[in-house]
């Protein structure tokens, strides 16, 4: 396993294995085993799942992040959200980068399907004339 060093800004948030975590200083830390971490702008709060993108997005993140039942449940409601997505979009792009996204997170690669996500909030945000804060 190789060593991750991540430098946080104060004030800045991490989850690492769905334990939140808040920096009262700028630190730099050392990941030295396998973790299920999000940090800063990666973190969605749920006030802003406000969209089909972002809801797919937040679910998947809890599946990621959270405990056993909120891993299940987020996992179940991601594929719901996709199915729909996929259901209401033209676009077979996106149809393929959802069905990736699943496709890793089924097989427990979920900081991957957050990723390919991410990639669909960016289409999503273009079609509807949004300003995309997340990259």
């Amino acid at each position: 396993m190789s060593t991750l060093v991540l430098e946080l800004r104060q004030g800045e948030m991490m989850i690492v294995n769905g334990a939140p975590i808040r920096f009262r200083t700028k630190t730099r830390i050392e990941l030295t085993g396998r973790a299920r971490f999000l940090f800063g702008k990666q973190i969605m709060a749920p006030n802003e799942a406000d969209s089909p993108a972002r809801r797919i997005y937040f679910a998947l993140q809890s599946s990621y992040i959270g405990d056993d039942e909120e891993r299940r449940r987020g996992l179940d409601a991601a594929r719901a959200l996709i199915g729909s997505f996929k259901d209401s979009t033209t676009s077979h792009l996106a149809r393929d980068i959802l069905d990736r996204a699943l496709a890793a997170a089924e097989s427990d690669d979920c900081y991957q399907a957050l990723k390919l996500t991410r990639r669909i909030i960016r289409h999503e945000d273009s079609v509807l004339g949004r300003c995309s804060e997340r990259a």
